[in-house]
């Protein structure tokens, strides 16, 4: 993965645990899904996972590979993740301080027409939510630390599109 500074900028390769260790900045892609009806799509992490085993997630995502885009990341983590081969769209990036290091969160959003065939070894499940549902959700069960402050700003963001 990439290390980067305060800005976003490139500064060198490094292995993803020593950046997470010494809290070095890099890059990381989500996809908030919605389905055609506008439900937002929300899964449980498998249990054995390392980081956040069994919490909630709105965004669908992972780290940044080497040169890759925040929109090539984003699709490429949907694919494994899901099993879905679908066009994504980035919206912003912000300095995420939440979860296991700091890193840049680069938020993308899709339209899924259907989830192909999700790995058993990252989701142990995956419902649609209505808004309203999801607000819900966010209160009551245990989501990683990122997942309110990715609703919160895709929010914004939606409302008043401005670049961020």
């Amino acid at each position: 993965m990439e290390r980067v500074d305060a800005q976003d900028r490139v500064l060198g390769v490094v292995g993803r645990w020593e950046a997470v260790r010494e809290g070095w900045l890099h890059r990381v892609a989500v996809v908030v899904c919605r389905d055609r009806q506008g439900r937002f799509l929300v899964h449980r992490r498998a249990e054995h996972l390392s980081r956040f085993p069994g919490h909630f997630e709105l965004g669908v995502g992972g780290a940044a590979g080497v040169g890759e885009s925040y929109k090539e990341a984003a699709a490429r983590e949907l694919s494994e993740e899901l099993g879905t081969l679908t066009s994504v769209c980035f919206r912003f990036k912000f300095l995420n301080r939440g979860g296991l290091s700091p890193h840049w969160l680069g938020v993308c959003d899709a339209v899924l027409p259907e989830i192909g065939a999700p790995d058993p070894g990252e989701v142990a499940w995956h419902g649609w939510l209505a808004e309203p549902e999801l607000q819900q959700a966010l209160q009551q069960w245990t989501f990683t630390p990122d997942s309110q402050e990715i609703f919160d700003r895709y929010f914004a963001y939606r409302a008043d599109p401005a670049p961020s």
